[in-house]
């Protein structure tokens, strides 16, 4: 293990079919306002939204609504909801959707009590916070961001073609989170499909980077075959219980900064596919999806031991006979064949991505130093291409 560190998580999880009733147990916490923060309505078809507003009622609650959180959220949302927030002088902003909802949760909980642009400060300065913050509960609908049990708030600037993630500190984490695998059933397959995806590569991105033996890889290499197990059971079967509880739980532990002790991390594709993402709004996951094998196969040689080694411990293939690099190319292709399976996006031209873009794309990714191997501007634009 690499260094010193600290590790602490501040949200308390509630996990389970009958996780909700726990609202209960949280809201006495927290004054009378409550913004109650999600999407674009489904939660109401559902059911989930009428039986989360009896409780809230139950427990004497004024209810504020800020609805019509988008997929990515962008930088007007932000500055709208800041707006509700102050104007109805909230105690708590509870999110009821997916990342999207618990992200936007974050990004207004750290702006309500500040006169600064939000914009400005967090997502192009990246300062702290300077002022009071609105504590933040998550009632999760969907898998994939692990926003319920961090600090990270990504937002984004369409005038700009800017997707920008900020990771907080503690304070700024949910309070509490509510995770009940049945409210995820309700997803269109291509949804949870992405948020799969998701949770795949945010392992990936702490796994491929670093080659000290540490336990924090284990962790990872045991959370990517849940992933990949469950995965091809709720692809078939949608409503399968167990398969989507392990999905929902991967999804929180491999974004919660566990696996991320003692060692670097990479998180360029995540710059790249977020850059790509503020020019084609494409669902995330997705965009993820599209630049990850041009990616891996450009920094494969220079973390060759960790590909090997992922492609033996992970996708199950044989070392004997193969060179390293002919077994490392292997598990990249059985990831490859997984991605087909499910049904991620394979290219970024799928996702209205054009050549015309990719300047613009490169322009916007952040070039980040704990992979491998540091890219240089026409590295990116290289792997972008390779990406369309």
């Amino acid at each position: 293990m690499l260094g010193n560190f600290s590790y602490r998580n501040a949200t308390t999880l509630y996990f389970g079919d009958d996780s909700l009733k726990y609202l209960n147990e949280e809201l006495p916490k927290y004054g009378k306002n409550v913004l109650l923060i999600y999407g674009g309505g489904s939660v109401k078809k559902n059911g989930i939204y009428d039986a989360v507003i009896e409780i809230l009622k139950s427990n004497g609650k004024n209810i504020i609504e800020d609805a019509g959180v988008m997929p990515n959220p962008t930088v007007e949302k932000l500055r709208e909801g800041v707006k509700l927030a102050k104007e109805n002088q909230v105690d708590l902003l509870l999110a009821l959707g997916g990342g999207s909802c618990c992200d936007y949760a974050k990004a207004v909980s750290v702006s309500v009590c500040c006169d600064e642009d939000p914009w400005e400060k967090y997502f192009i300065r990246f300062e702290e916070p300077t002022c009071e913050i609105v504590p933040v509960g998550c009632i999760l609908t969907m898998a994939g961001t692990g926003s319920e049990m961090n600090a990270g708030s990504v937002i984004t600037n369409h005038e700009t073609h800017q997707k920008i993630g900020h990771v907080f500190g503690e304070a700024v984490m949910p309070k509490f989170s509510i995770l009940n695998p049945k409210f995820t059933m309700s997803l269109p397959k291509r949804q949870m499909v992405a948020g799969i995806y998701d949770i795949f590569n945010h392992i990936c991105e702490q796994y491929f980077s670093g080659e000290d033996d540490n336990t924090s890889d284990y962790i990872a290499e045991a959370l990517m075959k849940s992933v990949i197990h469950s995965s091809l059971i709720a692809i078939e079967n949608p409503e399968d219980y167990e398969a989507r509880s392990n999905i929902m739980w991967t999804a929180t532990w491999a974004l919660n900064t566990l696996i991320s002790r003692g060692k670097r991390t990479d998180w360029m594709v995540h710059m790249l596919g977020q850059s790509a993402g503020g020019f084609t709004d494409a669902t995330h996951g997705m965009t993820l999806a599209a630049v990850s094998l041009p990616y891996y196969r450009f920094i494969m040689p220079y973390g060759l031991p960790k590909f090997k080694r992922f492609a033996t411990e992970v996708w199950g293939i044989q070392a004997d006979g193969k060179s390293d690099e002919e077994v490392a190319m292997a598990g990249l292709s059985a990831m490859e064949d997984w991605m087909k399976k499910i049904g991620v996006a394979m290219s970024l031209s799928e996702l209205g991505a054009t050549e015309d873009m990719i300047e613009g794309i490169a322009d916007g990714t952040f070039i980040l130093e704990g992979g491998y191997k540091v890219l240089t501007r026409d590295e990116v634009v290289k792997i972008l291409r390779e990406s369309l």
